[in-house]
This record gives structure tokens, C-alpha cells and sequence, in this order.
């Protein structure tokens, strides 16, 4: 049995929104004034070329870096200032480009992981092993085994995640970020490393996600193919700034995104 969904955002309110965003190191503006908002129950993908400043995006949402100018703005609330280990408890959750995970422990204890931010009751619940400590780590246990079933690692629940191939560590991360019961979860190339088979099923993981688990996802990806299943609306990202936003057709055909695609500018 898959998880309960998040509860839902207010009815006619933006998930997120970014408001002007920037960011600025030195000189050089890796966000330009990005202004969009993400709407609850979509998946919205980021593309661009390399460069872009999509993953900037996701890192200043997710307060990796301050935001230079501009406010971020999550269920009506601004989170801008929030203190960084205070996002996932917000509801807010990611996967990186480069798998982060604890290769020395099993597939089951990096999912426990994630449970973190839902707590096991004070520290000396924990250290006498109370019975509400005891039902809370029961609880997380078993939040943890659904999405084991839910993700299909049942066969990998006690291996090592250094002994696994590099598409399972994937689903893995994305699992440790599920278990943290986003309301929405950024996938910064989620389809980086896989073949076209791990790819497809991917594709099948996001739109299960969505519908299943009511959860609200961003994707930063390349592979258009990916895109074009998935995306309900596609923002296409240049230097810094919002070039396109539409269908994936829709921006896919626009002749500036082409343009930025093919080394022409900006136009």
C-alpha cells in the first residue's frame, strides 16, 4: 500500500513562486530576475541549456544558497530566511545530479533517513526506550517499508548501497526523498546515467508519484523524450533568465528555445 498523500495546497494558490529571483557570484549572475510559479498537483520541468541557471534555481528554493534578490514564496508563506535544516519540514524535498547517498549502508537504513525530520520523541524517550519512542520508530519503520514496495526495492532492502548498479541508487535517492513526505520534490536530472529502459520506467515513477502519492514534482532534465512524457508545462531556462514557458510542444517549437539550444543566442 502506497503512502497517504501530503494534504493538498489552499484551493487558487500557487505551490511555489519565485518573485525576481537572482543570484549573483562576484560578477556573474547565475539567476537573472526569474520570476514563475509551480502549481499544486503538476510536474513542471526545467530545461535549458548547460549553464542555464536551472539547478541554481533549485538550490536557492531549497536554500543551499542565499537568493541575492527577490523572494521565494512556499504555500503563501516567504521562505527566503528559513533556516536551511528547516525546508524538509516544510515540506519541501530533493534528489542532486550526483547520487548523495551513505554507500556503507543498506537501501532500507538510507530510507530511514529520510524519516529524520519527523523525530522519535525526545532524547531520553529515545534512550529508555519509552513506548512512545518505540511506536514511532515502528511507524517510520513501516512508512519506510511501503515505499520499499511502492519503488519496487523489496529485492534490495538489505544490500549495501555500494554493491548496487547505478539506476537502483537512483531509485534509492528517490526514495529517501519520498520518505520525508514532500508536498513537493525537485529531481535535479533524474534521468543522468540511465538507459533508455530505466529512463521509460522513470517516466512511469514521476506520473506514479503525482498521482498516486499527491505529490507535486519540479524536474530539472536534458532528455527531451523524458520531458514529452511527463511534463504537463515546460519552462525553458537561458543565461540566467525565463526564456519560453508552454506545453512541451509548445517550447519545444519556439524558435528562441532552438536558438539557445543550438548556440544562437538568445533572440
Amino acid at each position: 500500500m502506497a503512502p497517504r498523500p501530503p494534504p493538498p495546497a489552499p484551493p487558487g494558490r500557487a505551490l511555489l513562486e519565485l518573485r525576481g529571483v537572482a543570484l549573483a557570484f562576484g560578477g556573474v549572475r547565475a539567476i537573472d530576475e526569474v520570476s514563475f510559479e509551480v502549481r499544486p498537483g503538476e510536474v513542471l520541468a526545467l530545461i535549458g541549456p548547460n549553464g542555464a541557471g536551472k539547478t541554481s534555481v533549485l538550490n536557492v528554493v531549497t536554500r543551499i544558497f542565499d537568493a541575492s534578490a527577490g523572494e521565494i514564496v512556499f504555500e503563501g508563506r516567504p521562505i527566503g530566511q528559513v533556516p536551511r535544516e528547516r525546508i524538509a519540514a516544510l515540506g519541501l524535498a530533493r534528489t542532486f545530479q550526483n547520487i548523495e547517498l551513505f554507500e556503507g549502508a543498506t537501501v532500507l537504513d538510507n530510507l530511514l533517513l529520510g524519516r529524520h525530520r519527523f523525530g522519535h520523541g525526545r532524547w531520553w524517550q529515545q534512550l529508555l526506550r519509552t513506548p512512545a519512542a518505540l511506536a514511532a520508530e515502528e511507524a517510520s519503520r513501516a512508512a519506510v517499508e511501503e515505499l520499499i514496495e511502492f519503488l519496487d526495492l523489496s529485492a534490495h532492502r538489505r544490500s549495501l548501497v555500494a554493491g548496487l548498479p547505478y539506476g537502483v541508487r537512483k531509485v534509492v535517492e528517490l526514495g529517501r526523498a519520498l520518505a520525508t513526505r514532500p508536498r513537493l520534490l525537485f529531481l535535479d536530472e533524474p534521468a543522468s546515467g540511465l538507459n533508455p529502459e530505466e529512463s521509460r520506467e522513470l517516466a512511469f515513477w514521476i506520473d506514479d508519484i503525482r498521482c498516486d502519492l499527491g505529490v507535486t514534482v519540479v524536474m530539472v532534465e536534458h532528455d527531451m523524450s523524458l520531458v514529452s512524457a511527463v511534463a504537463d508545462r515546460v519552462i525553458c531556462m537561458a543565461q540566467g533568465r525565463v526564456l519560453a514557458e508552454g506545453t512541451p510542444a509548445q517550447v519545444q517549437s519556439d524558435e528562441r528555445v532552438v536558438a539557445a539550444y543550438l548556440g544562437g543566442g538568445v533572440v
